[in-house]
């Protein structure tokens, strides 16, 4: 999954014990005694400055690390990590010693940030040094610190952490290195998570679980399977998003005790479950077991009824049509989008029907359904009419299509793609780079870096990047395929202003490091003054205490969600800017994934678009974790925030240090899991 734009990459929770296991919440966060002067919101202003434009700068830091107040010190600590910059190591080592134990937690998030192999010893030093008792979060955030630096060395330390303890009296650090040891990829102690899947504590069992699911796992297979039955339903959970045919494929397992344990969860209370147990069905592709899927299409869990659809999509057969021909009529669009799409997976024909009934259709939206429905159903010839389409949306979303059926090899489709790479939409134009790349051509150079020139006046900068990789692919074709580019390209366009270009250009056209210079620091648009306000506005009350609210006016009801500036200061003040302009206003739900996400913030509606040229969020990485109803920033690469959006439905431990989060659902639960995609936000306003 990515929470991001099309893109190639974009309350009380019952999970609320693994947020006060990982991490100390935002509440804990040390308050500001009273008003700081302006000295200290100058120090905050310039450490915030440095960590947006990811310049290392020692004396702010400095200065904030060794201030008398510990949420100052905090605020030094995660700006010292977000900087990127090694040298930020030697500053926060000795902050791990730091008389507060949220400095010190700060710390240990932020050389996790920093992914410096130098730290793994101190880090190990401060987990050894506090016993089971007195673990808390700075010892938990060193677990995940070493987890994400990895290595051999940091898969030693967590074998040791799992070797040294029982399954019977596992302990907070054990569970958060249960939880993270999925970091570790194929250097995870495999042995020691199956040896904790049998624990009495329903808390370590699905951690471990978990890692095992995350890791595919072979090993871990038949424990996955005992878990579909387990009595905790967060074990539950955790087993069937899991589990699945590749899975016990490579484990050389049975697959009737799984399906078995599946068909059983079909009918939990929990629609979490349910959807996770749609999910891992489908894997099996196994059409015998679409009639005990069909009911959950009418399961009044939105989420639950969508995965259905899905799920028969995949299955099959005559029972999945016979299920799904009856909810193309459906009056809720979520639905009859997915029952559409879900039909050309189990029928080319119908589904290829179904689809072109709405092909014509005067919304886009429905125009843009049956491009994605033609696109499962491989109806090439479909999709290259709606090449035409007087939406680019739609044109995009066609071409797009035709990118994942078309093989890689073919390069009929290149001849529409150099047409294309005039269309007025951006998002048509980034598309239409990305099949060019696919085969480089001296003869494109030209075609491609007009196109990049065209693309600087886009209100995002898809098709500029686009652009720039297919030159890149070029250039790396032939030395004649470099020297074009660099002749027609490099030697005329002067160095761009867009980080994001120079990054990628940076990896993709070495010849840019010498005539462009460095890729940081970066130009991030905001003076001093811009910082000093956000600090003094926005950050400073969230260290006294005091948090600002916005509400979410939906179709299915209202959303308050409280804003969380001491995690994500930037983020914050702009997406509030964004809330006074009333931006948010009419928009949609453009994406739904049940049990995942909701993602909105898109003024055209289709994931490509944000607040217009210009406007780039870095990212604001923090330890709060993301639990039900947190609200994460969307992206479509790293430091690539605008103003998408995205809304958990549940607990994500693999998104933790990933996305910003910047906000969490505190009223309305019921109202998240009762949105739809293609649903309205009617407002969002304090």
């Amino acid at each position: 999954m990515s929470c991001s734009s099309p893109r190639p990459t974009r309350f009380v929770s019952s999970l609320a014990l693994l947020g006060a296991l990982l991490a100390a919440p935002p509440a804990t966060v040390p308050a500001l005694a009273q008003r700081p002067d302006e000295s200290t919101v100058g120090n905050l202003a310039a450490v915030l400055a440095a960590a947006d434009a990811r310049r290392f700068d020692p004396a702010p830091l400095g200065d904030a690390l060794h201030h008398p107040n510990p949420a100052v010190r905090r605020q030094g600590a995660l700006a010292a990590g977000r900087s990127g910059d090694g040298a930020a190591v030697d500053l926060l080592l000795p902050v791990l010693n730091d008389s507060a134990p949220t400095v010190q937690a700060a710390a240990a998030f932020a050389l996790g940030l920093l992914k410096d192999a130098r730290a793994l010893l101190p880090l190990v030093r401060m987990i050894r040094a506090a016993g089971s008792s007195d673990q808390g979060a700075p010892q938990l955030e060193a677990v995940t610190a070493i987890a994400k630096i990895g290595g051999e060395d940091g898969a030693r330390a967590f074998t040791d952490i799992l070797a040294a303890s029982s399954p019977g009296s596992a302990s907070p650090v054990v569970n958060a290195a249960l939880l993270e040891a999925w970091r570790l990829g194929t250097r995870a102690p495999i042995s020691q998570l199956v040896r904790f899947t049998d624990a009495s504590d329903a808390v370590t069992r699905w951690r471990a679980l978990y890692s095992l699911g995350r890791l595919r796992a072979k090993a871990g297979a038949a424990a996955l399977i005992r878990g579909l039955s387990d009595p905790d339903p967060q074990t539950r959970t955790v087993a069937a998003r899991g589990i699945g045919k590749s899975l016990l494929d490579s484990a050389r397992l049975e697959s009737r005790d799984a399906i078995a344990a599946l068909r059983r969860l079909l009918e939990d209370r929990d629609a979490h479950i349910r959807i996770n147990a749609l999910r891992a069905i489908a894997s099996f592709r196994d059409s015998s077991v679409a009639r005990a899927v069909v009911p959950l299409a009418a399961d009044r869990d939105i989420g639950v009824a969508v995965q259905a659809e899905t799920t028969l999509g995949v299955l099959r057969g005559s029972i999945a049509l016979a299920a799904l021909r009856p909810r193309l009529t459906s009056s809720v669009f979520a639905l009859r989008r997915q029952a559409i799409i879900a039909l050309a997976q189990a029928d080319s024909a119908a589904g290829v029907a179904a689809a072109a009934a709405v092909s014509g259709d005067g919304d886009w939206r429905w125009r843009s359904v049956a491009a994605e429905a033609f696109g499962a159903a491989h109806a090439r010839d479909r999709l290259e009419t709606q090449l035409a389409d007087a939406d680019g949306r739609v044109v995009a979303q066609a071409l797009q299509a035709l990118q994942r059926i078309v093989p890689a090899s073919d390069s009929t489709l290149d001849s529409r793609a150099r047409v294309l790479l005039t269309h007025a939409d951006p998002a048509v134009r980034s598309v239409a780079a990305d099949l060019l790349a696919r085969h480089p051509n001296l003869d494109d150079v030209e075609l491609l870096v007009t196109a990049y020139r065209r693309a600087e006046a886009d209100p995002f900068n898809d098709a500029r990047l686009s652009a720039v990789s297919a030159l890149g692919a070029i250039a790396a074709s032939s030395s004649a395929g470099r020297l074009r580019v660099v002749a027609l390209f490099l030697s005329a366009t002067p160095r761009p202003a867009d980080y994001l270009v120079r990054r990628l250009a940076a990896d993709t056209l070495p010849d840019t490091r010498d005539a462009w210079g460095p890729v940081l620091p970066i130009a991030t648009g905001r003076t001093i003054a811009d910082y000093r306000e956000i600090a003094r506005r926005w950050l400073v009350p969230a260290l006294a205490g005091t948090n600002p609210h916005v509400f979410l006016e939906t179709d299915r009801g209202r959303l308050d969600i409280e804003l969380l500036p001491a995690e994500a200061p930037v983020t914050v003040a702009a997406f509030l800017g964004l809330v006074d302009r009333r931006f948010f206003d009419g928009t949609r739900w453009h994406r739904l994934v049940p049990n995942f996400v909701v993602q909105d913030g898109d003024p055209r509606g289709d994931g490509w678009g944000g607040p217009g040229a210009g406007f780039l969020l870095r990212d604001e990485i923090n330890p709060v974790r993301y639990d039900v109803g947190t609200v994460g920033m969307a992206l479509s690469g790293p430091n690539t925030g605008g103003s998408q959006y995205f809304i958990t439905h549940s607990a994500q431990p693999h998104l933790d240090g990933t996305y910003t989060i910047f906000g969490r659902v505190v009223g309305g639960a019921d109202v998240l899991n009762a949105i739809g995609m293609g649903d309205r936000i009617r407002s969002i306003h304090r």
